[in-house]
């Protein structure tokens, strides 16, 4: 599909200038860029690698020197970065499904109970439960099932084998990439007799006398309640509430491969980036941000505004607005000086070495 600069313009609301009538396919970074794609060279560093491609229009900041980059036609924006998500959404080609045909697919299964909203598509082999109500607008793609008696909101988007379990309820604007599974129990076992688990975590060491254990498993009777505009990533799980529902609050994003647990809330507006683990029964506050692979303990909180680095692993509740770095978590001011501590043990050691000797050999001359 073409594209003219004028039309992309305004779509991302930022200016166009030169020859907006340019027609342009797709976009490209700088260096690779052919004569009909939209560079994207937002900041200076970017734009060094437009003469090495062979653009005639890219997406420049603002006050850029379009003419004197050789370019015929420019896009400006303010925040560039930001109109990306504009651009990305008007030539985002999607996924084809509509190449399945508007409404239900042939070989999908669909309760008789289950009510579907006005335009909504179910792809092939996909399963929809019992009671299910499905808002208006929702596409759910090929193979995926959706539980009895769960409810889905208004403009919902489901790729590839998403599993909804019964009971969830999410709101509208959903996104959820292949693999997700929502409402999976949770990791909740139980042993007759007090647990070598229990005994380590009350005396901070040895567990005593061992003995063989037999685990038996609680079952969840909560589900998962999730807010509007949410998106998650790729095999990512949340598992439903022992009691009460695990809870994600409106307009938070998860990346791929997290794994939310039982009874967990996540506050609006928060981002979980991959590989982020949250045990059971922790509270996350509103806005926080865990880097890739951050650990969270359960039966925690992590206040409002929080940010933890890649890697960091929490233990004890954090208080709002902290930036948190480290194994175990500290604040990142603190985990920077203890690692500088840390690269100057060495010379230290040498340090204490020598005057030991130098100690010694005084000593030996009297």
């Amino acid at each position: 599909m073409r594209h003219s600069i004028k039309d992309i313009a305004e779509a991302v609301g930022a200016v166009a200038l030169g020859a907006s009538d340019l027609m342009v396919t797709g976009v490209s970074e700088p260096a690779s860029a052919t004569p009909d794609q939209l560079a994207l060279a937002m900041n200076p560093k970017w734009a060094a690698d437009l003469a090495n491609g062979q653009a005639r229009v890219a997406m420049l900041w603002d006050g850029a020197d379009w003419q004197g980059m050789g370019l015929q036609a420019a896009i400006i924006a303010p925040r560039p970065r930001f109109a990306m998500a504009a651009l990305s959404a008007h030539l985002d080609p999607g996924q084809g499904f509509d190449a399945y045909g508007d409404g239900v697919h042939p070989s999908a299964v669909v309760h008789e109970t289950a009510q579907l909203g006005q335009g909504v598509q179910i792809g092939p082999f996909t399963v929809i439960g019992a009671g299910v109500q499905i808002g208006a607008g929702s596409v759910i793609g090929p193979q995926c099932h959706i539980g009895q008696g769960s409810v889905i909101g208004a403009n919902a988007f489901l790729r590839e084998a998403v599993r909804i379990g019964a009971r969830v309820t999410i709101g509208a604007d959903f996104i959820c990439h292949p693999g997700v599974v929502i409402g999976s129990d949770g990791f909740s076992f139980v042993t007759p007799e007090v647990s070598a688990v229990e005994k380590a975590r009350k005396s901070l060491g040895d567990q005593g006398e061992l003995q063989n254990q037999a685990y038996v498993r609680i079952h969840s009777l909560g589900a998962v309640t999730i807010g509007n505009n949410v998106e998650i990533g790729a095999n990512s799980c949340i598992d439903n509430g022992s009691v009460r529902d695990t809870r994600i609050g409106d307009d938070v994003k998860i990346d791929n491969l997290v794994h939310i647990g039982h009874n967990v809330e996540v506050g609006d507006g928060t981002l979980l980036c991959g590989q982020v683990g949250i045990a059971g029964s922790t509270r996350i506050g509103r806005n926080v941000v865990l880097a890739g692979q951050v650990g969270v303990n359960d039966n925690i909180t992590i206040g409002d505004n929080v940010i933890c680095g890649g890697g960091t692993k929490v233990f004890t509740k954090i208080p709002a607005g902290r930036v948190m770095l480290g194994y175990p978590a500290l604040k990142m001011e603190t985990h920077i000086e203890a690692q500088k501590g840390i690269r100057r043990l060495p010379r230290l050691f040498r340090d204490v070495a020598d005057l030991k000797k130098a100690v010694f050999n005084s000593g030996s001359t009297d």
